[in-house]
């Protein structure tokens, strides 16, 4: 049983504007820690997989980038989607790729932006993930169980009754829910945050693509046509225009008969807005957490970003404050998800020098 990882690292991360942008996201800069998000995504696989076998799927932006951040990675293994065109036709492309190496291979899918420590116990979860999805042909997912009620997440219902060991069966999908169904999705004992991690065998979820999404399926057979051939490139930007929008989730998972959930019995955080970093950030006694020179006075609970310039911020509490060269941010921590409504705004309004 062959083991590859996918590392899907396309987008502009726009909850952590102002520093992250398009040729710069989330997953390419140091948001915790001495690395960036994606050098660290790929150290965690260190002893399971081997560097010939990561593959990263990314855009024409950022490739060069990722390149330089992950000298151990065979240039031709960053791979360059033509066009965003969401992670059904990522995973989709990406896989007859590898299917060229192993066509019953285990394929992990990782986001590149997300913080798991206990690194020994998230390589038990994939082994023993991967050895379930090569034995059953399942569409495995790693499932965190819930801390408390966050609307920021998506949820995955399992049967409790009809599991093996730490696998269970998926009953259903939810959607980022309100504060209210949190709490009950915590409650009922049998929801779990939906990490969007995935291992299957690549035979299998190309044969799930062909039996629910016949149209990406299609597509995908006609640029595997001609992978190795001079007309690659064409076929690949013309059909790949074609393709649906639309998340592996949607097209796939939950459609499928197949899917299954592994319990993570791991810390997880996808550190999905400013508050996110805030929580996993050490702080005074205050409640702050700032980088930088910062002055604060009557100030609580606050996260303050200010590496390039001095800042100071009194008499607040519960404040988000990112202060970079191009731009500043403030907003309340509670409303750190609203941030990538700026992104729109700046798009909209072609204020580009600050995208």
């Amino acid at each position: 049983m062959k083991v590859y990882a996918l590392i899907m690292a396309g987008g502009i991360g726009s909850r952590f504007w102002p520093r992250s942008k398009e040729k710069t996201p989330k997953q390419l800069l140091r948001i915790i820690g001495e690395n960036t998000m994606i050098q660290n995504t790929v150290s965690r696989l260190s002893g399971m997989v081997e560097d010939c076998d990561i593959y990263v799927i990314t855009n024409k932006v950022q490739r060069n980038e990722i390149i330089k951040q992950l000298p151990q990675i065979p240039a031709e293994n960053i791979i360059e989607e033509p066009f965003g065109r969401n992670t059904a036709a990522c995973i989709g492309f990406a896989s007859i790729i590898i299917e060229q190496k192993e066509k019953d291979g285990i394929t992990m899918i990782l986001p590149a932006d997300h913080i798991i420590n206990e690194v020994d116990q998230f390589h038990e979860t994939i082994k023993k993930a991967a050895k379930f999805a090569y034995e059953s042909k399942g569409l495995v997912t790693i499932g965190i169980k819930p801390a408390r009620p966050e609307t920021g997440y998506g949820y995955i219902q399992v049967d409790e009754n009809d599991h093996m060991e730490d696998i269970f069966k998926v009953l259903s999908f939810a959607e980022k829910p309100n504060y209210a169904t949190a709490v009950r999705f915590l409650e009922s004992g049998d929801f779990f945050w939906n990490s969007g991690i995935f291992i299957w065998r690549v035979d299998a979820i190309l044969e799930e693509i062909k039996l629910f999404m016949p149209d990406l399926y299609e597509g995908l057979e006609k640029i595997k046509k001609d992978i190795n051939t001079k007309k690659f490139e064409n076929t690949l930007s013309t059909v790949y225009g074609l393709l649906k929008n639309i998340s592996i989730d949607y097209g796939i998972m939950e459609k499928s008969q197949r899917v299954y959930l592994i319990k993570g019995e791991f810390s997880w955080s996808d550190v999905g807005s400013w508050e996110e970093v805030y929580q996993l950030t050490p702080k005074n006694g205050d409640g702050n957490a700032f980088i930088g020179k910062v002055f604060t006075e009557m100030t609580a609970d606050t996260y303050i970003y200010s590496p390039d310039k001095f800042a100071a911020v009194i008499g607040v509490e519960n404040l988000i404050v990112i202060n970079t060269p191009e731009a500043l941010l403030v907003c309340r921590r509670d409303q750190a998800q609203e941030v990538k409504k700026i992104v729109d705004y700046l798009k909209i309004n072609k204020f580009t020098e600050n995208l």
